[in-house]
């Protein structure tokens, strides 16, 4: 499956259609079960707070594939994301009060490169707080 995003059609500045993801303590219990990272610090409120964080949080590999599905969902494509990075700024705390957390993620093409490939800049909060840096992906349109 091929993007139907038109590399002639799509302009710096063009804005992703921005996402709000939940994440909740039995979320992270099942992305614990699919990734294999069983770190206390992301189930255990006590190793959480005698590690120094301030409460349970999300895996940082968590957080960075709920922000390229802002990409994948706007491609079409899951195969047309050629490069992705980021760098952890602030954790994701996911207090256990019913509600969890949410992240929110929101994207824009910040350039247009050779081989009808754009580079998207995201930004991804949580709590008000910028939860990733520099998060960049290079896409393959068609």
């Amino acid at each position: 499956m091929a993007t139907s995003i038109n590399y002639d059609e799509v302009e710096v500045g063009t804005a992703l259609p921005a996402q709000s993801f939940p994440v909740t303590r039995a979320t992270l219990v099942q992305y614990a079960g699919a990734s294999g990272d069983f770190n206390p610090i992301h189930w255990n409120e006590r190793f959480a707070r005698e590690v120094g964080l301030p409460d349970v949080i999300a895996h940082g590999m968590f957080t960075m594939a709920e922000a390229a599905r802002v990409v994948t969902d706007w491609l079409g494509d899951p195969g047309a994301l050629v490069e992705y990075g980021v760098r952890f700024t602030k954790p994701v705390v996911v207090p256990d009060d019913g509600t969890g957390a949410l992240v929110e993620v929101a994207g824009k093409v910040a350039a247009k490169l050779e081989g009808r490939r754009v580079r998207v800049d995201l930004v991804a909060t949580s709590a008000g707080q910028k939860v990733l840096g520099m998060s960049r992906a290079v896409v393959q349109l068609a």
